[in-house]
């Protein structure tokens, strides 16, 4: 364990970070098997080691920020467990019609509450846009405004929002542009709720995987804000073929994403598959220029992905706050949930805050014949 330990000690200080340090990036040991888990490399023994608070971090974003920051560092450290879930996704699709519904069994439907505590007013969960906003509210009404602005909304339009969450971006465009939406989802939780929050707006939610959904009249424009990293490399060509197929000639496919600069791999990280968002895998670029270039022009291309570290920030802040009140209502947010959500909220906004991952929004056009 001493040898352990003194080889962890001098990997750690090639990015200025100690054990037991009085610095926020610095790594707190409470159990001394967090030196066997962290060596162990992996961001699943790594994870279940913070979850089971094996060890601490205060300012655990900066400390991934370094990790990422630090090439080598990272290579020697995060990636050792990849090999399994990867080898799995070489052989199956993990993003099949069977296996859609299990992100809204495991992440989605765990409860509204949590999720109106941490996100903003109009419960959008996806990246905000910062520029020149100082609350998470303006922010994510200004990503909003912009998503609308990208697909040339106007009065009577209909709009197709695939992956639609709790109908944010709908209710936003119904009451700012006067246009009917059909929002595409595969959580019980959100549709009830969405629902609930659109009453009276011509808006409609459809509890389905998007392979399954049938239209006969076509949409003006199509939009889909971070749910193509739950679709797959295996499903990126039956994808955007029902994208084509549900949209007008001469109308606009509005894609948000979360990306990788490189060609994604056949699966995801393991601790995130396993905890947050199973089967998720980010695309690339060349992969969806590859997928979508006999389909669509390329209109518009813009990378948010510096916005998401203060998104994600905001959403902890949050959480953090809410949390006595959530965990004395519901003893399934104990603390061991506690832990889990800052190792996630916390090691994304890492993420983007060293540029390891990227978030775009893309502008498609069909042609018109």
């Amino acid at each position: 364990m001493k040898t352990t330990q003194t080889s962890l000690s001098s990997l750690l200080s090639e990015i200025d970070v100690q054990f037991n340090g009085s610095r926020p990036t610095d790594v707190t040991i409470n159990d001394e098997r967090a030196y066997k888990a962290i060596a162990s490399g992996g961001t699943l023994a790594i994870g279940k080691a913070f979850m089971d608070n094996w060890w601490e971090c205060e300012d655990l974003a900066s400390l991934v920020a370094r990790v990422y920051l630090d090439g080598d560092f990272e290579r020697k450290i995060v990636a050792y467990d990849e090999w399994p879930l990867l080898i799995k996704g070489l052989f199956f699709n993990l993003q099949s019609r069977a296996r859609a519904y299990m992100v809204a069994h495991d992440h989605y439907d765990i409860g509204n509450d949590l999720y109106q505590a941490m996100l903003d007013e109009r419960m959008v969960y996806t990246s905000a846009m910062w520029s020149g906003v100082t609350t998470l509210e303006a922010a994510q009404e200004q990503k909003l405004e912009a998503l609308c602005q990208k697909m040339g909304l106007k009065a009577g339009d209909r709009i197709l929002d695939i992956g639609c969450g709790w109908g944010s971006l709908m209710q936003f465009a119904a009451e700012r542009y006067g246009v009917m939406c059909v929002g595409l989802t595969v959580s019980k939780e959100q549709k009830a709720l969405g629902e609930e929050r659109c009453q009276g707006l011509p808006v409609e939610f459809v509890l389905t995987d998007y392979r399954e959904y049938v239209d006969e009249t076509g949409f003006d424009h199509i939009v889909s804000v971070e749910m193509l990293e739950a679709v797959g490399p295996k499903n990126f060509k039956t994808y955007f073929n029902k994208v084509h197929e549900l949209l007008k000639p001469g109308g606009r496919f509005v894609l948000q994403t979360i990306g990788l600069q490189t060609p994604a791999r056949p699966a995801g990280d393991l601790w995130i598959d396993r905890y947050i968002f199973p089967n998720g895998i980010l695309p690339s670029l060349s992969q969806l220029e590859s997928h979508t270039r006999k389909l669509f022009t390329w209109e518009h291309l813009e990378n948010i992905g510096p916005d998401y570290d203060p998104t994600l920030m905001a959403w902890w802040e949050r959480f953090d706050k809410a949390y006595g009140e959530l965990s004395q209502r519901n003893p399934k947010y104990d603390q061991r949930f506690y832990r889990m959500w800052k190792f996630y909220l916390q090691s994304c906004a890492g993420l983007f805050r060293a540029r390891a991952v990227q978030d775009w929004q893309i502008v498609f056009r069909k042609p018109a014949s």
